[in-house]
């Protein structure tokens, strides 16, 4: 009996084992955060399957050598990645348009589900989720002027998953210093 034991848990190791030396990780593009010495690392750790394990944007420090990891879910998806720098309001941090909500709960994040925008501070310490969860949000831009952050996008109001007439459209004004909504059109 000690002999199947031994043999079954050996197997059971060396098969756990095996199966991590087909993990790897995928760096997707490095971004330097301008007037600072943070770089940006947007990372995957994939398996022997085609998904990914985990993704995160990795803040490093140039200077000393420290990191800050903002993680996502696993099946999320980084669209868009950009440091907004505002001197004369004071504003410098880096906004994310990225789809990390499964709404549908169904089989995982993919083109059905929203985009959310979420900004970062430029070391990663901090991560504000800007749009709802349930806002699909299309298009942004930044109006360096007044400091403020123009959003489109809808709400499916019949949770059909689809973008129909009976969606609510808005356009969404959030406020970059506080990062809180200032308007709804």
């Amino acid at each position: 009996m000690k002999k199947i034991l031994l043999l079954v848990l050996t197997t059971l190791t060396l098969t756990t084992y095996g199966q991590d030396k087909y993990n790897y990780v995928h760096f997707n593009k490095l971004t330097e955060v301008i007037g600072t010495e943070y770089v940006i690392a947007s990372i995957e750790n994939r398996g022997k399957d085609i998904g990914a394990k985990s993704k995160y944007l990795l803040f490093i420090n140039t200077k000393n050598g420290e990191t800050k990891q903002v993680d996502f879910p696993g099946d999320s998806w980084i669209e868009k990645l950009e440091q907004i720098k505002i001197d004369s309001l004071g504003i410098n941090l880096i906004v994310v348009s990225a789809r990390t909500i499964d709404l549908d709960a169904k089989n995982g994040i993919d083109w059905n589900d929203p985009t959310q925008i979420i900004v970062l501070s430029l070391d990663g310490k901090t991560k504000t989720q800007l749009t709802d969860n349930n806002f699909f949000a299309r298009t942004w831009t930044v109006n360096k002027v007044t400091g403020t952050i123009v959003v489109t996008g809808h709400y499916d109001t019949n949770n059909n998953n689809k973008y129909d007439k009976t969606d609510k459209n808005e356009i969404r004004v959030y406020e970059l210093n506080t990062l809180k909504l200032l308007n709804k059109i």
